[in-house]
C-alpha cells in the first residue's frame, strides 16, 4: 500500500491489516502505552472542505504517534490561487512525509499521488471516503467479532459513503444492500464493481434493503457542495428516513451507524439516533484509530 486514495485500491488483506493495527493502537491508547512510531515525521493536512472529525482526528492522531501535523487551508496555499496540483505535490514532497487532502474532485487526490513522491491519504472526496469506512468496518467488527457474512444495509444518498461502504463491505465478505432513489444511485464505477458479487443488492426500496440487516447505515441527504439542493432532496429522500418502522425490519439489536454530522428528523429520527448514540460516537472515535493505522503503515520506515 503506497497511498490511500479510494477503497477500490485496497485488497481485503490490506483492509484487515489496517483494522488489526487500528485495534492494537486503540488498545495501547486506552492503556496509556506510548506508541511514537512516527517520531520526526510530518504530515500536511490540506482542507478544501472543512471538517470537525477529520481535522481533529488527524492532528491528534499524528501527535499521539510522535509526529507533527500541519493544517493547510486551501485559502492559505498557492493551490487555492491556481497553482497546478502537480507543482504543489512536488513542492510539498520535499517538505513533508505524507499529505492528507479533503477536497471535492477525486482527480485532485489521484494527481497528488501521481506527481508527488510521498504517501497521499484521501480524507474525503465527492467520490470516496475511505477513512470513514475503515472506521465503520472497525466499529462493526468490534461488536460482531468478524465481518464475513454480516448484512450491511445503507439507506439514503448514493454518495461517497455509499460508494465506499459498498466496496469495503463486499471486499470483507459482507452482504451489502443499498437503497437510494433512482436518480441518486451510487457511482456507475462502483455498481459495475458490485455487480460481480451475488451478495450485493441495489434497490429503490429501503424496506427491502434493511430486511434482516445486522447493520443499518445512513448519511446526510445534502452533503457539502450540494446544499443548494437541500429542499429538493428532502422531498426525494423522505421515504428513506431511518426510523422505528424501518428498524423493525432489521435484526433485533442491529447496529445503526452515521458518519456525522447528523440532521435529526431528516435522514434519521432523534429517537433512533439516541438509542444508538454509543455506537455512533464509538464509530466517530474509531476515525482516530483507523487513521493512525493508515499513517503508520504508509509512513513508518
Amino acid at each position: 500500500m503506497k497511498h490511500l486514495l479510494k477503497m477500490l485500491d485496497l485488497s481485503s488483506e490490506e483492509i484487515t491489516q489496517i483494522l488489526d493495527l487500528a485495534d492494537q493502537l486503540k488498545y495501547e491508547k486506552k492503556h496509556g502505552i506510548a506508541h511514537p512510531y512516527l517520531e520526526g515525521k510530518s504530515i500536511g493536512l490540506i482542507f478544501q472542505k472543512s471538517s470537525t472529525r477529520t481535522r481533529v482526528s488527524f492532528e491528534t492522531g499524528m501527535n499521539q504517534l510522535g509526529g507533527q501535523a500541519l493544517f493547510l487551508s486551501a485559502r492559505d496555499l498557492q493551490i487555492g490561487r491556481g497553482e497546478p496540483v502537480q507543482d504543489t505535490a512536488r513542492v510539498l514532497s520535499h517538505y513533508l512525509d505524507a499529505i492528507m487532502i479533503r477536497t471535492f474532485e477525486q482527480k485532485e487526490v489521484e494527481d497528488l499521488a501521481e506527481y508527488g513522491s510521498i504517501p497521499i491519504i484521501n480524507g474525503l472526496t465527492d467520490f470516496s471516503h475511505p477513512c470513514q469506512v475503515l472506521a465503520d468496518l472497525m466499529t462493526i467488527r468490534e461488536k460482531y467479532g468478524d465481518l464475513k457474512g454480516l448484512k450491511m444495509a445503507y439507506v439514503g444518498d448514493g454518495d461517497n459513503m455509499a460508494n465506499s461502504l459498498i466496496v469495503g463491505g463486499l471486499k470483507m465478505g459482507m452482504c451489502v444492500a443499498v437503497a437510494t432513489p433512482n436518480e441518486y444511485k451510487p457511482d456507475d464505477l462502483i455498481l459495475d464493481f458490485a455487480n460481480d458479487y451475488d451478495s450485493f443488492l441495489w434497490t429503490t426500496d429501503p424496506k427491502e434493503a434493511v430486511q434482516n440487516a445486522d447493520v443499518v447505515i445512513t448519511d446526510t441527504w445534502a452533503s457539502m457542495g450540494v446544499e443548494s439542493e437541500k429542499e429538493i432532496r428532502k422531498i426525494a429522500f423522505a421515504p428513506y428516513q431511518v426510523n422505528d418502522s424501518l428498524m423493525e425490519l432489521a435484526k433485533e439489536n442491529a447496529m445503526v451507524l452515521h458518519c456525522l454530522p447528523a440532521y435529526r428528523e431528516q435522514e434519521i429520527t432523534e429517537k433512533v439516533f439516541e438509542e444508538h448514540a454509543d455506537e455512533i460516537f464509538e464509530e466517530a472515535e474509531n476515525r482516530l484509530h483507523a487513521q493512525k493505522a493508515v499513517m503508520v503503515l504508509l509512513m513508518k520506515d
